[in-house]
């Protein structure tokens, strides 16, 4: 396609190709920058398109990250699935969770924005498709990784949601900002507070997986 053509992105197989540049652009500048800090404009600025033009696509700069969000939910799932097999047990199932979790920086990091910035400042049809997107797929997800944990479908659920919501708040936590890599560098103390990421999710989802059966009604 020319550069005119994508410009005018009048037929649809055109409005899909800009729509893909715009989801492409913005996930390359989360992945050097952080979702934090990427803007609409820096977004159109990659694309090559004025900000009146991304609008047209997603109306916020949320709606483009929160539809990456929804395309690593399912990235995510798909890739605990190829683990399962060889997840003969809570342990394993554990780990894979957590390894396929750090295997994915950009979907950790859109986990910790979800609730705080994603889910804020986008439409309704953009939200309700959002959540669809992730409660389906941690449904699936639950149900897959339960006779391997020795759960039910019900507790894999809640063990899948977990291991997301715990991967958000630890991923920003066990990767430090500039200035608190040297405060860290500084003072052995502090360093030792910063929690490696897959242990630290691991032995939280460990917990969980041998807890839920407990919480079982006679």
């Amino acid at each position: 396609m020319t550069r005119s053509a994508f410009l005018r992105a009048r037929r649809p197989e055109h409005k899909e190709q800009r729509r893909q540049a715009i989801l492409d652009a913005a996930r390359e500048l989360a992945a050097a920058s952080g979702v934090r800090t990427v803007s609409l404009g820096a977004v159109a600025e990659a694309v090559g398109l004025a900000k009146s033009n991304i609008v047209r696509y997603f109306g916020t700069r949320e709606e483009i990250y929160l539809q990456l969000a929804a395309e690593e939910w399912l990235a995510w799932s798909a890739a605990v699935a190829e683990r399962l097999p060889e997840a003969t047990d809570p342990e394993a199932v554990v780990t894979a969770l957590a390894e396929t979790l750090a295997a994915r920086p950009l979907f950790c990091d859109l986990l910790g924005n979800t609730s705080t910035s994603l889910e804020h400042n986008v439409s309704v049809p953009a939200a309700h498709a959002f959540k669809r997107t992730v409660v389906g797929t941690v449904a699936e997800l639950g149900a897959r990784i339960a006779p391997a944990a020795g759960l039910t479908p019900a507790e894999g659920l809640e063990l899948a949601a977990a291991a997301a919501g715990l991967a958000g708040v630890l991923y920003p936590a066990a990767n430090p900002s500039p200035v608190l890599v040297q405060v860290y560098a500084q003072d052995a103390e502090l360093a030792a507070s910063c929690p490696p990421f897959v242990p630290t999710l691991v032995r939280g989802l460990r917990a969980m997986a041998a807890g839920l059966p407990t919480l079982r009604e006679s």
